[in-house]
This record gives structure tokens, C-alpha cells and sequence, in this order.
């Protein structure tokens, strides 16, 4: 890729482009290698930890300072060490997307030895979460700007996502692996499963759903909970994918699929449930979002948020949220208690399956990577590349602990039909 067509990463399904920062350009030509040059690759190593990682220069200098390094970072010139230096979580994705770097070896364990380094470096120091906030602010999930971000993302077209995503229910979020050696299409069946038994569905029982994807469990719980179910998303693909499977098995006068912003959520129900939204709803929404569930709720109404989080307030990876996830941002506990406190709602069950998420996304890259040259034909290279490091990068972020899965069951204070024990969690 040329200098002037690295300026730009398109998603060719959504006609979505966005401008690279112009803090460089690929050079015509190479120059040598120099003192400068290797000060600064030395201090790319030490910025984030001195990894066990060695990086190999354009003319072939190798640049360590762990005597055996396990993996090599390969810098093909001085314009991409330059931004590596100068933000390396935002450019080493830009950079990697681009072929301006690559990794010898194996790209989860490199990104597992980046995170252990950045953590043993003190990265979470308030100077340079300070300057990321500067730096990558997420963009604002208004009810415009949550349509644009969400159809960024998620109407890259049903077929793309259909190649490396479960044949059953497409589903997107974590699966669940009671059992390890699960494959996807079981573990996402046991997730299902997992979050009906949470919520105790009853045959009868009404349903909201907040986000609703490509459907899948809409359909499952009407289909295996005899619940009818109205349910929210503001995907055009993912709504017209969901109406023609509804339509497909059978269960129109069960499931509604509403194209529209939870915001806009009407009705009263017995149920609330939301997997896999609220990353893109921002903390600055969270009151509101409570307020929604109050509103929708009936007098002894129960719900479920299932979401990406993390231990302790922080943004997303900033090149995950420009490229990937526009205005995704993964809240702390303490953050989504603000959509539970103001309304009196009572937590009742809290689980986190981060190392469940690791699973999952190693079983999508794996068909990711199976189906690589019929993503290239429907999109580029680049495209190859950026969804490899951004599935990768998710996979070390999950097995690091940098992201947590938090399923959080909820209820109505006043609501005194609670199960007395989780016996009803592991049942079959």
C-alpha cells in the first residue's frame, strides 16, 4: 500500500470511511538505520514493559533487551517506528492493519506478552489514562451517532459475519462451555440456555430484549420458554436477517423485531434482558438506560445485562474503538451500578466469563482465519488483517484479565419470588 492509499481504511459493505491521523507517510525510499532509530526502538520496548520481545529495523538491525526474546516485532520503516513511538496502542493497530509491521509467530501469545508488559510497566497510571482520554475520547452515542456506530460495525453484511460466527443462531456474544470440549454451535445453545434459566422464564411471560443482534435468542426463548418477545435493535441487516428467520421457523406471532433505539423502548414486561449492548451505550447513558428498564418493567419485573467490562474504569483499546467499535466503551461494575441504584433495582446474581470469551474468540478466529481468502474477495487485505488483530487482540485482552464478561441478573426490590439457591442454574 502506497503512501497515499494508506490515508484511508474502508469497510466496502457500509461505504463507512474514516481518515487515518497524518502523523506519517510510508517513505519511497528506505534510509539507513541510525543511532536515533535504534533509541528509539529500544524505547518502544521500554514504554511498554521490555518485553521478551526483540524488533527486527528495515535494513535488518535487531533492537532486545531481554537476553532471549520469545517473538519479533518486524518495523519496516522509520515513519512507523516514529508512531509507535508516539502512541503505540492507537498506531501498532493502524500500522499492523496497513503491513507497515508484522509479527513474527504466533499474534495472540505477542499480544499476551505486550499486555503482561504494559501491566508489570504500571500503564494504568492516572497521567497516561489522562492522556488516552485526550488522545481517544469514544465517540458519543447519541441516537444519530448510536445508529452511525452501530451500522458501522454491523452491517458489514450478514454473509461476512455468517463465515466464522455459529450456524445455529449467529450469535456475536460469549458463548458458554459447561463442557470444554464444546464446539461453538453447543456453547452458544448453552449460553441461551444459561441466561433463560437466570431469568426463571415462565411459558407466557412477556420479553423485552435491548439489542437484539441477528435474533437468535429472541427466537430461542419463544421457541424452547414459550415466551413472547419484542425485541430492539437499530442493525438494518441484523433486523431484516432476524424477520425472515422468525418467518423461516414459525414464530411471527411470537417474536416482534422493532428497528429502533432502546431508547425508544415502549410496553410493559415481565422481563428485561440485554446481551452483548451495552459496550456501545457509554456510561454518560446509563442513567437513562435505567430509567428505560423502570419504565418498562412490570411490578415484579426481573432482568438480565450481559456486557464486556472491566476490573477497574477504562477506555477501549483506541485503535478497537476508531477502526472496530466506534464509541464502544467496556464499564467497571461500579460504573453499571448506575443504571441499578437510581431505580431501586436489587442485583441479584453477578458471574463472570472472561476466560469463557477467550474460548469463543478462539474458535472465531480459527474460522476467521479458515475462510480468509472469501473475506479478502469481499473485502481487501487490509480488512484481513485489521479483523485478525482485532480478533487476536480480544483474545489476549480476555486471558490477561484487561476485559472481563459480567452477566448480571436484577429485579424489581420489592420482588419476593427469588429463588432460594442457583440449583436452577446447572439444571438440563
Amino acid at each position: 500500500m502506497g503512501a497515499s492509499e494508506s490515508q484511508h481504511l474502508v469497510h466496502p459493505q457500509s461505504g463507512s470511511t474514516h481518515a487515518v491521523a497524518p502523523l506519517y507517510t510510508k517513505p519511497t525510499t528506505q534510509s539507513e538505520v541510525n543511532a536515533f532509530d535504534r533509541w528509539m526502538a529500544s524505547k518502544i520496548l521500554q514504554t511498554v514493559g521490555s518485553p521478551s520481545i526483540c524488533i527486527l529495523l528495515w535494513d535488518g538491525s535487531l533492537i532486545q533487551i531481554q537476553p532471549h526474546p520469545a517473538t519479533t516485532l518486524v518495523v519496516n520503516d522509520r515513519n512507523a517506528l516514529w508512531g509507535l513511538l508516539y502512541d503505540p496502542e492507537f498506531y501498532f493497530g493502524e500500522l499492523y492493519a496497513t503491513a507497515r509491521v508484522r509479527v513474527e509467530g504466533d499474534l495472540v501469545s505477542f499480544l499476551e506478552i505486550v499486555y503482561d508488559g504494559l501491566r508489570r510497566a504500571g500503564r494504568r497510571n492516572p497521567m497516561y489514562e489522562a492522556l488516552q482520554w485526550v488522545r481517544h475520547r469514544p465517540r458519543f452515542n447519541s441516537l444519530a451517532g448510536s445508529r452511525q456506530n452501530i451500522q458501522h460495525h454491523y452491517n458489514l453484511s450478514n454473509a461476512f459475519y455468517s463465515l466464522w460466527l455459529d450456524r445455529e443462531a449467529m450469535q456475536y456474544t460469549c458463548a458458554y462451555y459447561p463442557s470444554p470440549d464444546m464446539t461453538i454451535e453447543q456453547a452458544q445453545v448453552a449460553k441461551l440456555h444459561h441466561v433463560c434459566r437466570k431469568l426463571q422464564l415462565q411459558p407466557g411471560d412477556s420479553v423485552v430484549e435491548a439489542g437484539s443482534g441477528w435474533g437468535g435468542l429472541a427466537r430461542f426463548m419463544a421457541q424452547h420458554y414459550g415466551v413472547k418477545v419484542r425485541a430492539y435493535n437499530i442493525s438494518s441487516e441484523q433486523i431484516a436477517f432476524s424477520r425472515e428467520k422468525a418467518k423461516v421457523m414459525g414464530l411471527t406471532d411470537k417474536v416482534e423485531y422493532v428497528e429502533d433505539d432502546y431508547r425508544n423502548i415502549t410496553g410493559k414486561y415481565d422481563v428485561f434482558i440485554s446481551v452483548g449492548m451495552l459496550e456501545h451505550v457509554g456510561p454518560q447513558n446509563y442513567t437513562a438506560l435505567g430509567q428505560v428498564i423502570d419504565g418498562c418493567l412490570k411490578e415484579k419485573g426481573r432482568g438480565l445485562i450481559h456486557s464486556i467490562g472491566r476490573n477497574r474504569p477504562g477506555l477501549m483499546n483506541a485503535w478497537v474503538e476508531k477502526r472496530i467499535f466506534p464509541g464502544a466503551y467496556p464499564p467497571s461494575l461500579k460504573e453499571m451500578m448506575d443504571i441499578f441504584e437510581p431505580n431501586g433495582f436489587s442485583v441479584l446474581d453477578v458471574e463472570n466469563l472472561r476466560l469463557h470469551y477467550a474460548k469463543t474468540l478462539e474458535g472465531w478466529l480459527a474460522r476467521f482465519n479458515a475462510h480468509e481468502s472469501q473475506v479478502r474477495e469481499m473485502f481487501d487485505e487490509n480488512f484481513v488483517l485489521a479483523w485478525r488483530l482485532y480478533l487476536a487482540g480480544s483474545i489476549a485482552a480476555f486471558t490477561m484479565s484487561e476485559l472481563q464478561l459480567f452477566q448480571i441478573v436484577f429485579a424489581r426490590a420489592e420482588n419476593n419470588a427469588l429463588p432460594w439457591s442457583r440449583a436452577h442454574l446447572y439444571q438440563q
